[in-house]
């Protein structure tokens, strides 16, 4: 079993993606696919030994589309299949051979005389010039039994040839080319919003390899080379800063407008700018491991995490022109059997065909959705698919974390009490000692504090975490502990005296760090974590968009999590709570709310995240657990993002509305009227392209 992935050029709507299916389905060695219309790419499950991809490429290309094999080619991720002047497309040539041909023909017979016979004959020229390829596509449509628009369109311009009306069949065919191209050019637009996310990282990097400086395409730098990074430019590669000191724009990655401080053990992310310092980074990653790499891989692939609309799309597609062959076979035979005027039956049937030809429905909601995706991308807000941004704009409730999500997420040591004999410099050794060993983010503040103190960290002679309460070692022989007032109790060296200070210091939103010897409390350190400054405006918007409820989860007391709550405008809080019992709240606040969204770092929060309707981490860049668990992902630790992210979804939800409302307001005015035969072929065909231009275009207005 192998995988390919192909470029497929003119894969521009549904109809085309159908075909693709018709084609692949049933070859002798295809064992699945997946069709990603936005990013033009097929990507192809195969037996080896039953079917070659040069097999696939020439099944695929019976269908009259070009397909090559798609090789992302560093930073450029682009296919090797070329790329030529809009104006020398073939199907931009072939329509503009054929409107040149109408026009002539026009003027030659209704100007100067020319007889009918021989402008017949150029108005077929044009005709068939210019509806060679799109004629090529339908039958081969016809052939595979998945009629599609442009079956509609052949069986359109052969009727009205039948009927002598060899001037509207020209136009028809110009028409609906013309309007193929507009569309076909304005899904390219949203592709290429997509193609701005590559350029944000330089093909090239330069490259400090045996002490010398060579310049080397990215494909070729290693993971753990070593990069210049002069005044001004792109950092190619997501590094480690080893040498100097800088600004760095992070725009691109994160969306802050406020380029960022950086210096030596600092990361930085390919795509960035570095500002004014010269800089040397050691390489960590390969550029598609790179935050920038995956936030280009999760937006081309946006299109298949489907919403509802997307599938009402495809689906509508399905149905609607199956349905409107047999209704126009059926107006051209039923009433010319049963009254008869064959004739005239026969040109209204073939109206009612060529008004249906539109892509509106299909092409527009998958532009809408990879427009807003895109947008959020360029925002610093990664949104894995189309189902995730309907689903943001559905949430009723919103649990939030409280360190890091709803908090600064850096607490820092304020108290040091100790007990008995000992000094705040021994607690704090001991603790930073117990402390280096674990990955909580309080443990950070300890050995902050310790090393803006000075105070070296002695060497373990054992560590044991003890799940939910904290963690135990042994130093110079003897067995200390550190964690919650928890494990205080449970080893029973709590005394009066220090619940009381305790319960002061937790008044105060402070949470409390107990440390112990074998049988004794020996002191206790306080750490505050700062509430974001945006936080209580951030939630007070959120309530007015609709959400009925913010819920704030948290490990930490109830002293602690009231303070916090009050101070952010939290409207409930639950505390104390280990990680599965997170998941067990989301599942309580899904049967209260119905969708409820989860807001944590990826890390600590998976299982919650994963739990709730939405996951959204924060603070992603750089962070691949992050990246990975959240369905929105907000690249910096910027609370602000999350009513963008809502009121994005909401607007990308309303215009898709908008799209289906003014596509089949079009079908239900056109249809009607080339049923009573109120509407001639051109000007039904006419009104329905601009109303299929007018959708997209709708679509487009995400992209700002």
């Amino acid at each position: 079993m192998d995988e390919v992935t192909l470029s497929v050029k003119g894969l521009d709507c549904e109809d085309e993606a159908r075909l693709i299916r018709g084609a692949l389905d049933g070859v002798t060695g295809v064992k699945g696919y997946e069709i990603n219309i936005m990013a033009r790419r097929v990507k192809v499950s195969f037996d080896t030994e039953a079917i070659s991809v040069q097999d696939i490429l020439m099944v695929i290309k019976k269908t009259g589309m070009e397909a090559s094999q798609f090789k992302a080619v560093g930073a450029t991720g682009r296919s090797p299949m070329r790329s030529r002047t809009w104006w020398m497309e073939p199907r931009i040539l072939t329509l503009s051979i054929c409107g040149i041909l109408i026009l002539l023909t026009f003027i030659l017979e209704h100007i100067l005389g020319l007889i009918h016979g021989k402008a017949a004959f150029l108005y077929g020229a044009a005709t068939v010039i210019g509806g060679y390829y799109p004629a090529k596509m339908g039958l081969t449509a016809l052939k595979t039994l998945t009629p599609n628009i442009r079956t509609l369109m052949v069986a359109g311009a052969l009727g009205a040839i039948s009927l002598g009306l060899w001037e509207e069949a020209a136009l028809l065919v110009l028409i609906y080319s013309l309007g193929d191209v507009l569309e076909a050019y304005a899904a390219d637009r949203v592709r290429n919003a997509v193609r701005a996310l590559l350029g944000l990282a330089p093909k090239e990097a330069l490259v400090k390899r045996d002490g010398r400086e060579i310049v080397l395409p990215l494909d070729d730098v290693r993971v753990g080379d070593t990069l210049i990074i002069k005044p001004g430019d792109r950092i190619p590669l997501d590094g480690v800063i080893i040498t100097g000191s800088s600004s760095v724009d992070q725009a691109p990655i994160t969306g802050e407008s406020i380029p960022v401080s950086k210096g030596l053990g600092d990361d930085v992310f390919a795509g960035s700018i570095n500002q004014r310092g010269s800089l040397e980074i050691r390489t960590t990653k390969p550029f598609e491991d790179t935050t920038l790499g995956r936030i280009i891989h999760y937006v081309e692939e946006a299109e298949a995490r489907k919403s509802s609309y997307q599938r009402f799309g495809e689906t509508f597609g399905r149905y609607y022109t199956p349905s409107m062959f047999v209704l126009s076979l059926g107006v051209m035979l039923v009433p010319a059997l049963l009254v008869g005027g064959f004739q005239e039956w026969f040109y209204r049937g073939l109206v009612v065909l060529v008004v249906s030809c539109s892509c509106g429905i299909a092409l527009s909601i998958p532009v809408a959705v990879v427009a807003a995706i895109s947008n959020a991308a360029r925002h610093g807000v990664l949104i894995k698919g189309g189902a995730h941004l309907e689903a943001a704009s559905r949430i009723r409730a919103i649990a939030f974390d409280k360190t890091g999500s709803l908090t600064i997420g850096k607490p820092v040591v304020t108290d040091i009490i100790p007990f008995g004999n000992v000094t705040e410099d021994d607690i704090l050794k001991l603790s930073a000692s117990i402390e280096s060993r674990s990955e909580h983010i309080l443990a950070d503040a300890i050995l902050s504090k310790a090393k803006e103190k000075g105070i070296p960290v002695n060497e373990l002679e054992g560590f044991e975490a003890i799940p939910g309460l904290g963690a135990k070692a042994v130093i110079n022989g003897k067995t200390h502990c550190i964690g919650s007032m928890a494990l205080c109790s449970r080893l029973g060296v709590l005394t009066s005296e220090a619940e009381a200070k305790i319960k002061n210091l937790e008044g105060q939103g402070k949470t409390v760090i107990v440390l112990t010897g074998e049988r004794s409390l020996m002191g206790i350190i306080a750490v505050r974590d700062e509430l974001r400054p945006e936080a209580k405006d951030v939630l007070k918007r959120l309530k007015e968009m609709g959400i009925r409820a913010n819920i704030m989860l948290t490990g930490d007391n109830e002293q602690v999590a009231s303070v916090v709550s009050n101070e952010a405008g939290i409207d409930r809080y639950m505390f104390q709570l280990l990680p599965e019992e997170k998941v067990d709240a989301v599942r309580a606040l899904k049967e209260e709310f119905g969708l409820v969204g989860m807001v944590g770092d990826g890390v600590n929060d998976a299982p919650a995240m994963v739990t709730s309707d939405l996951g959204i981490a924060m603070g992603a860049a750089g962070t691949d657990v992050a990246i990975e668990t959240g369905d929105i992902v907000l690249m910096s630790d910027d609370l602000s993002k999350l009513p963008y992210v809502i009121d994005l979804s909401k607007r990308t939800v309303n215009n898709i509305k908008q799209n289906i409302r003014l596509s089949l307001i079009v079908i239900a005015f056109l249809v009607p009227m080339a049923l009573a035969g109120l509407i001639g072929l051109v000007p039904g065909l006419l009104i329905n392209e601009v109303g299929g231009l007018l959708v997209i275009i709708n679509g487009l207005r995400l992209l700002r």
